[in-house]
């Protein structure tokens, strides 16, 4: 079977029971916690409901920012491995200077595309991970992403 084409529009990556069950369950929660508290009064049981609500609520969102902290140090390490064996040796000595946010975004790119890419970077004129993403003409697909 042929592999899936990743591009800009379709690279970003849902979990569907993360996105689409937990998380909306969990604001939910909050929701029905919060109506007990107005409907039944203010009470240590009801005002604990509504704690214990935002608290798994957290959780569920600082699960997904944990591990996609994880990945991008992964990336990071990854893309700097990469650019000393794509990069000529004027840029080698400022793969460090390559931001984590920049490494995350200039993953996608072809190696030929990478000296060009990280040399705006370094200069300034790309910023933005949406902008070295769109700049990006042969992409490279991760479908491997947390």
């Amino acid at each position: 079977m042929a592999e899936r084409e990743q591009t800009y529009k379709n690279h970003a990556r849902f979990l569907p029971p993360f996105h689409f069950f937990v998380i909306p369950v969990l604001a939910a929660n909050v929701v029905y916690a919060g109506r007990h508290l107005v409907t039944r009064g203010v009470s240590i049981t009801t005002g604990w409901e509504l704690v214990i609500a935002f608290t798994l609520l957290m959780l569920g969102f600082l699960s997904r920012v944990q591990a996609l902290a994880v990945q991008d140090r992964v990336i990071r390490l990854e893309m700097r491995m990469r650019l000393k064996q794509v990069l000529p040796a004027d840029l080698q000595a400022k793969i460090n200077d390559v931001s984590t946010k920049h490494l995350v975004a200039l993953r996608f790119a072809s190696d030929a595309e990478l000296p060009d890419l990280v040399r705006d970077v370094l200069a300034g004129t790309l910023d933005k991970q949406k902008d070295i993403k769109l700049r990006i003409k042969s992409w490279q697909a991760d479908w491997q992403r947390a």
